[in-house]
């Protein structure tokens, strides 16, 4: 039989302060990477009353972008390079830290006053290799700028970064990239070849039947051979295995996140929000921070007030 499953990781509950919980899938113990990502958020889904939602204040990253995707509701996005973005959902925010960038992310004033449902997925993809000090970047790209595409059984799919099923991503990524939104009602259908070296999906809600091809395998006992099929149900990452051919079959109607790219050469280190090929340049980091060096992550125009220490441990 022809499992395509690697590994499946379960999403973890964890606090990012304020009373403002995510489900947590990388990194995971198992499995640091996949392509160029290497830290995975599901925001909500959560319904908010009028006020505060979102209060991220102003903390810092370097040698990787942020990517912020919504399936719903609204975020006001502010960095250290005087970007005022509010992200809606289908929009992209990528924000490239390179040698250091500082940004906040806070609830809108529409939210503010009438409250918001949330729903969406954050995450950090690695700068490769000769890149990871570059200069800081903020690129905004509406939802109606990205590739779309619909499958005869209905499925619809929209490429979020690098390329994809013939559609190529507006957005500029540093590395081999797969990152698409996939919406699938109940009863429709999905291939996923391996066009990317690292693949894995994640459900966001819904549910996903996930079976390989057993096409051209040797049975030794002479019987007929039928691949693996697994339920992949909210909240989890199922990691591919090398060159596998994945079937998806939403049992509900679905929505899910298919992920990966090249693998990467080189390890990369995690420590807070920041990550690197270099513990030294994780150090320096450390310590600028600490030192509140304006001159390496500078103040957020509109957002001074508030930052978030850096953590002692």
């Amino acid at each position: 039989m022809n499992d395509p499953i690697e590994l499946l990781v379960e999403g973890r509950a964890k606090d990012l302060g304020d009373g403002f919980t995510v489900r947590r899938v990388l990194p995971h113990g198992r499995r640091r990477m996949v392509g160029p990502f290497i830290f995975f958020d599901h925001i909500g889904p959560k319904s908010f009353p009028p006020g505060p939602a979102v209060n991220v204040r102003p903390h810092p990253h370097v040698a990787l972008a942020t990517v912020t995707y919504l399936f719903s509701g609204e975020i006001l996005h502010r960095d250290s390079l005087g970007s005022e973005q509010e992200i809606h959902p289908g929009d992209v925010n990528w924000m490239v830290a390179g040698r250091g960038i500082v940004h906040s992310e806070r609830t809108t004033s529409r939210s503010l006053a009438h409250g918001v449902a949330l729903h969406g997925i954050q995450s950090w993809v690695a700068l490769p290799d000769g890149r990871e000090d570059e200069a800081p970047a903020f690129h905004h790209h509406p939802v109606t700028t990205l590739p779309t595409l619909e499958t005869p059984d209905g499925a619809r799919l929209r490429v979020i970064a690098g390329e994809a099923f013939g559609r190529r991503s507006p957005v500029a990524t540093a590395w081999p990239t797969l990152y698409v939104d996939a919406a699938m009602p109940a009863g429709s259908t999905l291939e996923l070849t391996a066009d990317h070296e690292e693949r894995a999906i994640y459900v966001a809600e819904g549910e996903l039947s996930l079976g390989g091809d057993a096409a051209g395998l040797y049975d030794p006992t002479g019987g007929a051979l039928e691949p693996v099929t697994t339920a992949v149900r909210p909240g989890s990452l199922a990691v591919l295995a090398t060159g596998a051919v994945a079937r998806l079959r939403a049992t509900k109607d679905t929505r899910a996140m298919l992920l990966g790219g090249a693998r990467f050469p080189t390890e990369r280190l995690i420590w807070w929000n920041f990550a690197s090929s270099s513990a030294e340049r994780l150090e320096a980091a450390k310590r600028a921070w600490g030192e509140r060096d304006l001159t390496r992550f500078p103040n957020v125009p509109g957002d001074e007030a508030e930052f978030i220490p850096l953590p002692e441990r």
